[in-house]
C-alpha cells in the first residue's frame, strides 16, 4: 500500500521551507524600496500555509517505513508540485502560468532555458529568486543522486551506490551524514566562487547570483547576454573552474577532505570528463585560430568556456558560438548529449553511462573477432553486473526515445525541426540554450508556444529524473 501520509508530510515539509526561502528576495526588494517584496511576502505566506496545513493534515505517529513505490512518489511529487509554488512570484509580477511554471521548472531542475528579457532592468528580487530556485535544485539534485536514484536502481545508478558505499571505501556509513558532508562542500564551493567572481571584477550582487547558478550548474544570469556582459579573461577561467567543479563528483570532494587527495582523480568518470574537456577545447581553439584568425590563447578561453559551459550542462555564454561557422554546430548538438558525472548537479546522459556503453561495445566487437572468448567487463576494478549493463542500455533507450518523441510533438506544433529538436535536447539533457535564431545562445524561449513549453517543461522533469521515475508511474502494475 502507498503510504500518503509520508508523501503528504515531506511535501508538506518541503513546501514550508520554500516559503522561508521566498523571504530573502522579499527582504532584498523592500531593502531598496521596490514594491516587489509584497509580491514574495503574499507568496511567501501563501505557500507557507498549504505546506504546514499539509504537513499537520499529514501527521502521524508511527514508523516511516518507505516502500520503493513510496520513494518513486516523492521523488516524482516533487519534481512535479514544488515547480508549481515556486512560479507563484513570477505569477504575481504578471508573468502567465505557463511562462511561471516553465522558469520555475528550468530554475529548479537547473536548465536555464528561460522566457525572461530584461533582464539588467529587473528588480533584484526576482534575480535572486530565479538564483536561488538553482541553487536550491541542485542540491535536491546532489541529494537525490546519492540516497534516491542508487536505491530506485535506475539507470545504472546502483553501480553509482556500489562504488560509494562499499566496505572498502566508503565515504560515511550514514546516508543523513553524507547529506551533511555535501551540504558543507556545496556551501563552501558557493561562498568560495562568489569570493574570486567579486574579486576579478563582479558586483557583490552579481557574484552572489552567478555563483548560486554556477555551482548548481544552472546558468542563470543577472543580465541579458549572460557572461558576455563582463568581457572579463579572468572572470571566464573563474566560470570554467567552477563549472567544471559542479560537474564533478560530490561524494568525490568529501572524500577529498577526508585526506585522500588523489581519490576525485582515479575516478574513470573524473578522468574521461576532464581529458575529453580538454581534447575538444584544444580542438575547436586550434580550428578557430585559423577560422577567424586569432591569437590560439583567445581561442581556447572561447572554446573551453562554452564547451565547458555546454557539456556541464552550466548553459552560460560569453560568445555566439554559432558565428564559429556551420560546423560547430554539428559539435555541440553532441556536446549536448554527454553531461557531467554522476552525484553531481550537471544533466546529460553522464560520463559513467556512456563509458559503461563504451565498455559493452568493445566486448561485442571481440566476441565478433573470437566468439568463443570471455570478455570481462570492469569498471573501477569491478565486474559489471548485467543487471547494471541491461540497466544502462535501457536508459539510453528511453532517453533517445523519449528525445525523438517529444521533438516530433514539438515540431507538430508548428515550430522548425531544427528548433525543435535542440529545444527537446536542451531541456531533456539540463542544458539550457539551444540552437537556432530563436532559442540559440542569444536567444530565449519567450517565442515558443504555450504548448511547446509545457513539453519542454515535462522534457526538463524526465531528465532530471533520470527518466524512469516518470516512466514507472505510467505502468499499471505500479498502483496495484
Amino acid at each position: 500500500m502507498i503510504n500518503g501520509r509520508l508523501i503528504g508530510q515531506v511535501l508538506g515539509l518541503i513546501l514550508c521551507a520554500l516559503s522561508a526561502a521566498m523571504l530573502v528576495p522579499a527582504m532584498i526588494d523592500a531593502s531598496v524600496g521596490h514594491a516587489d517584496w509584497q509580491i514574495f511576502l503574499v507568496s511567501s505566506v501563501i505557500v507557507g500555509y498549504l505546506g504546514a496545513s499539509l504537513s499537520f493534515a499529514t501527521r502521524y505517529e508511527g514508523r516511516r517505513n518507505m516502500t520503493i513505490r513510496d520513494a518513486f512518489l516523492i521523488t516524482a511529487s516533487c519534481w512535479i508540485v514544488i515547480p508549481a509554488f515556486a512560479a507563484i512570484p513570477f505569477i504575481g509580477r504578471g508573468y502567465s502560468v505557463t511562462d511561471g511554471y516553465f522558469e520555475a521548472m528550468s530554475g529548479l531542475t537547473t536548465t536555464g532555458s528561460t522566457i525572461m528579457s530584461g533582464l539588467d532592468d529587473m528588480p533584484p528580487g526576482v534575480l535572486v529568486w530565479r538564483a536561488m530556485l538553482q541553487w536550491i535544485g541542485g542540491v535536491g539534485i546532489i541529494v537525490m543522486a546519492m540516497v534516491m536514484l542508487p536505491m530506485l536502481r535506475i539507470g545504472g545508478m546502483q553501480l553509482f551506490l556500489t562504488e560509494s558505499s562499499d566496505k572498502g571505501a566508503k565515504v560515511v556509513a550514514q546516508s543523513f551524514a553524507l547529506v551533511v558532508r555535501l551540504m558543507l562542500v556545496y556551501f563552501g564551493m558557493t561562498f568560495a566562487c562568489a569570493g574570486l567572481y567579486y574579486a576579478f571584477g563582479m558586483s557583490g550582487f552579481d557574484a552572489i547570483c552567478h555563483a548560486l547558478t554556477t555551482l548548481s550548474t544552472g546558468g542563470f544570469s543577472t543580465h541579458d547576454s549572460s557572461f558576455l556582459y563582463f568581457k572579463s579573461v579572468p572572470l571566464d577561467w573563474v566560470a570554467v573552474i567552477f563549472m567544471l567543479a559542479g560537474s564533478l563528483p560530490f561524494t568525490g570532494y568529501v572524500r577529498v577532505l577526508g585526506g585522500d587527495p588523489m581519490a576525485m582523480w582515479r575516478l574513470p568518470e573524473v578522468r574521461g570528463l576532464v581529458m575529453l574537456l580538454a581534447a575538444v577545447s584544444i580542438v575547436m581553439a586550434v580550428w578557430l585560430s585559423f577560422h577567424l584568425n586569432v591569437s590560439f590563447v583567445a581561442a581556447l578561453r572561447f572554446t573551453a568556456f562554452n564547451v565547458v559551459s555546454v557539456v556541464s550542462t552550466t548553459g552560460f555564454m560569453d560568445t555566439d558560438y554559432l558565428g564559429w561557422g556551420p560546423q560547430v554546430f554539428g559539435v555541440f548538438l553532441v556536446l549536448t548529449f554527454l553531461g557531467g558525472c554522476t552525484g553531481s548537479t550537471a544533466g546529460g546522459m553522464k560520463m559513467l553511462r556512456l563509458q559503461v556503453l563504451r565498455l559493452m561495445l568493445n566486448a561485442q566487437v571481440h566476441r565478433l573477432i573470437s566468439p568463443h572468448r570471455v570478455v570481462r567487463r570492469t569498471y573501477a576494478g569491478r565486474v559489471i553486473s548485467e543487471e547494471v549493463l541491461q540497466s544502462v542500455m535501457a536508459f539510453l533507450a528511453a532517453y533517445l526515445g523519449a528525445t525523438a518523441l517529444l521533438t516530433i510533438a514539438v515540431s507538430a506544433l508548428g515550430i522548425d525541426l531544427v528548433t525543435a529538436l535542440t529545444a527537446v535536447v536542451t531541456a531533456i539533457g539540463n542544458v539550457g540554450p539551444g540552437l537556432g535564431d530563436i532559442i540559440g545562445p542569444t536567444g530565449n524561449f519567450a517565442a515558443m508556444p504555450d504548448a511547446a513549453k509545457w513539453l519542454l517543461a515535462l522534457a526538463m522533469m524526465l531528465g532530471r529524473l533520470e527518466l524512469f521515475t516518470i516512466l514507472v508511474l505510467l505502468v499499471p502494475a505500479f498502483w496495484r
